[in-house]
C-alpha cells in the first residue's frame, strides 16, 4: 500500500480502476425498517460513503431508503456513495443469481450496484454463480464484482475459469484471525481484502494489549483495531446502529500505529473464527 488513508472518504483503487472507500458501514443484523434507515442516514451524515448489505440481511429496502433520504438531505448524488450487496447461498446458480441481482436492485431502489459479491463458496455452485456476476458486470449493471468468505483454494479454483479477477474478497478478519497467507495471496492477485466482523463480535474489546495501545493514543480499542485494518491495506466495515458509535468508529484517520504496535496486534492471532468456517459449515 503506497499511501495510508488519512480521511474517512479516502479510497483504495480496485483492480478495475473503481474507487472503494477504506471504511464503510456494515448492516448485518440491523433490523429492516426504521433501525437500518436511521443507521444508514447517520453514517452518510457522518461522512461515510460506503454501505455494505446483502440479500440475506433482509434489510435492503431500508438501506435503499436510507441512502436516498441521506443523499437528498446532504446534497449528494448516487455516484457519491458505494453500495455493496451479495447473492445468498440458496440463490446460487446462473439464472437464480441473475434474478437475485435484479431483486436486490429492486429492493434497494437503485439503477446499479457498486459491488456485488458471491456471499459464500457453495460447493459445485460458486463458479456458475460468479459467471452470472461476470454477465451483469459486462452489462454495466455493477461497477465491480467479487467474492466473500473464499479461501485460497476456492480462489484458485475460481481463477482457473473466471474471465474477470474478483475485485474484492470479503472475509472474517480481526486480530484473532489475521489470515496472513490469504492476505498475501489476494495482494499478489490484485484482489482487495475486506474485513467483516473486524471487531471479532466484541470479543477483543477488553484485551489488555489493545487497551494499552488505545490509552496511549487516547482512542478506543475498536478504533485501534480498525486503524490496524487500514494500515494492513484491508478495507473494513464495522457494524453499528448507534449514531455515536458510527461516528466514533470512523475517527481513525488522525493517528498511525507504529511497526512494533502493528506486529504486537498481529501476534494476537489464534486462527479463531466467531462466524462460520467456509471449509466446514457454510450457512444454508
Amino acid at each position: 500500500m503506497s499511501k495510508l488513508p488519512n480521511h474517512l472518504q479516502d479510497c483504495v483503487t480496485l483492480n478495475n480502476g473503481v474507487q472503494m472507500p477504506w471504511l464503510g458501514l456494515g448492516v448485518f443484523k440491523a433490523k429492516e425498517g426504521e433501525e437500518v434507515v436511521q443507521a444508514v442516514k447517520a453514517a452518510i451524515r457522518a461522512g461515510y460513503r460506503s454501505i455494505d448489505t446483502a440479500s440475506a440481511y433482509r434489510n435492503e429496502e431500508g438501506v435503499g431508503q436510507g441512502v436516498r433520504e441521506a443523499l437528498q438531505e446532504n446534497g449528494l448524488q448516487r455516484k457519491d456513495v458505494f453500495i455493496t450487496s451479495k447473492v445468498w447461498n440458496s440463490d446460487q446458480g446462473f439464472e437464480t443469481t441473475l434474478k437475485s441481482f435484479d431483486d436486490s436492485l429492486k429492493r434497494l431502489g437503485l439503477d446499479y450496484l457498486d459491488l456485488f459479491l458471491v456471499h459464500w463458496p457453495v460447493k459445485g455452485k460458486y463458479k456458475e454463480t460468479y459467471r452470472a456476476l461476470e454477465k451483469v458486470y459486462a452489462e454495466g449493471k455493477v461497477r465491480a464484482i467479487g467474492v466473500s468468505n473464499f479461501q485460497i483454494h476456492h480462489l484458485e479454483d475460481l481463477l482457473s475459469e473466471a474471465k474477470v479477477v474478483p475485485a474484492v474478497n470479503q472475509v472474517e478478519f480481526h486480530p484473532y484471525l489475521t489470515q496472513k497467507e490469504l492476505l498475501r495471496y489476494c495482494t499478489e492477485k490484485g484482489i482487495q481484502l475486506e474485513a467483516w466482523s473486524p471487531l471479532g463480535q466484541g470479543h477483543l474489546l477488553e484485551h489488555e494489549l489493545l487497551k494499552g495501545i488505545a490509552s496511549k493514543y487516547g482512542k478506543t480499542v475498536a478504533q485501534i483495531i480498525l486503524r490496524w485494518d487500514v494500515q494492513l491495506g484491508v478495507v473494513t466495515i464495522p457494524k453499528s446502529i448507534r449514531e455515536a458509535r458510527i461516528i466514533e468508529n470512523a475517527d481513525i484517520f488522525d493517528f498511525e500505529l507504529s511497526a512494533e504496535e502493528m506486529q504486537a496486534i498481529d501476534g494476537l492471532n489464534r486462527n479463531q473464527r466467531f462466524g462460520s468456517d467456509p471449509d466446514k459449515n457454510i450457512p444454508k
